[in-house]
């Protein structure tokens, strides 16, 4: 048995750090079982872990890896994105059309429960395009700057929701049920503040955190999703037309500073700079599994051309209400 290769991807030594089995161990779940302690360490050290090279070709193979990173998957509910379940824990990639970008971003960092780590894998490589860029939120946050973070962490940030028929994503997907009492009982005990407006039409709001620290390294982070729940993500012309159309009091979802005020245009442009600076790429191979630390690094998604399977797992399930984190006081209004 020869021993297993550990390389940078890129010559700079920039994540992802690339580990590729050596003779006779291209069973990964086995192979990360085996390396526990050394994968911990290196997805500490790096934020992000490509696993090139072995023997990845199922959903199952998928499902393996997964429970040998972490026992603790998160189920995804309160969703923002259309997903549909594949297997134990494993889900697609966003389903989104093909010639659509998907923004970095952090993983739930929208909720007060996320997950430390988040897995994907590459089961059927694009014709074209289609990577998964990822982004250092550490550069991330040294380019926000210490003001505008700051700023995030004292105000925190609020999402506003409006669920009606044909917009969006319906109620039912995010919440995961078609029982209103269960959407009820979900919000109570989330914080969410939730109205239904008419018999079709659900609004709910939650303020959440702006910034959070990292459980095991004390960094502060910028974790939140407000550059992709405003308005302005989806471009002048869509907002124009939502705002014409709905009014901006009853946007589809929109994100406002934690205590209601709009979030300046200048901070928003500084935000998505600032992933854009740090953001890095390489295509996909058939059978490669991408592991990150979900505080650590942004994912997001390129546009594509051709077929494309990339199946994602949501690991390690944290709760912020279990660590010493507060949400800003603005969450119950």
């Amino acid at each position: 048995m020869h021993a297993f290769k550990e390389t940078a991807l890129f010559a700079d030594g920039r994540a992802p750090r690339v580990f590729e089995p050596g003779a006779g161990e291209r069973d990964l779940a086995a192979f990360v079982a085996a390396r526990h302690e050394l994968i911990e360490e290196r997805l500490l050290e790096h934020g992000a872990l490509l696993f090139r090279g072995f023997d990845v070709a199922s959903v199952a193979d998928f499902e393996g890896f997964g429970e040998a990173v972490s026992p603790r998957a998160l189920d995804y509910t309160y969703r923002s994105t259309p997903r549909s379940s594949v297997g134990k824990g494993v889900f697609t990639a966003t389903e989104y059309p093909p010639d659509q970008e998907i923004a970095l971003h952090c993983e739930n960092a929208y909720q007060r429960d996320w997950p430390l780590k988040i897995a994907f894998c590459c089961l059927v490589a694009p014709q074209s395009g289609g990577e998964t860029p990822i982004a250092d939120m550490r550069r991330v946050a040294a380019a926000i700057g210490e003001e505008r973070m700051d700023r995030f962490e004292a105000r925190g940030v609020r999402y506003v929701r409006h669920y009606r028929p044909y917009v969006d994503i319906p109620w039912e997907t995010v919440f995961q049920t078609s029982d209103r009492g269960e959407v009820a009982r979900f919000c109570e005990a989330n914080g969410i503040v939730h109205e239904w407006l008419d018999a079709q039409t659900l609004r709910t709001a939650q303020t959440n955190h702006g910034t959070a620290r990292h459980p095991l390294t004390g960094e502060r982070v910028f974790f939140n999703q407000a550059h992709l729940f405003h308005v302005s993500n989806l471009g002048a012309e869509v907002a124009r037309s939502l705002l014409n159309m709905f009014g901006a009091d009853r946007l589809p979802r929109h994100a406002y500073y934690g205590d209601g005020g709009e979030i300046a245009a200048e901070d928003l442009q500084a935000v998505r700079e600032a992933f854009a600076g740090a953001s890095i790429r390489f295509p996909w191979q058939v059978g490669d599994v991408m592991l990150l630390d979900n505080m650590q690094m942004a994912h997001g998604r390129k546009p594509f051309s051709g077929a494309r399977k990339i199946v994602a797992s949501l690991l390690d399930a944290y709760s912020e209400r279990a660590s010493n984190e507060t949400v800003p006081l603005a969450a119950t209004a």
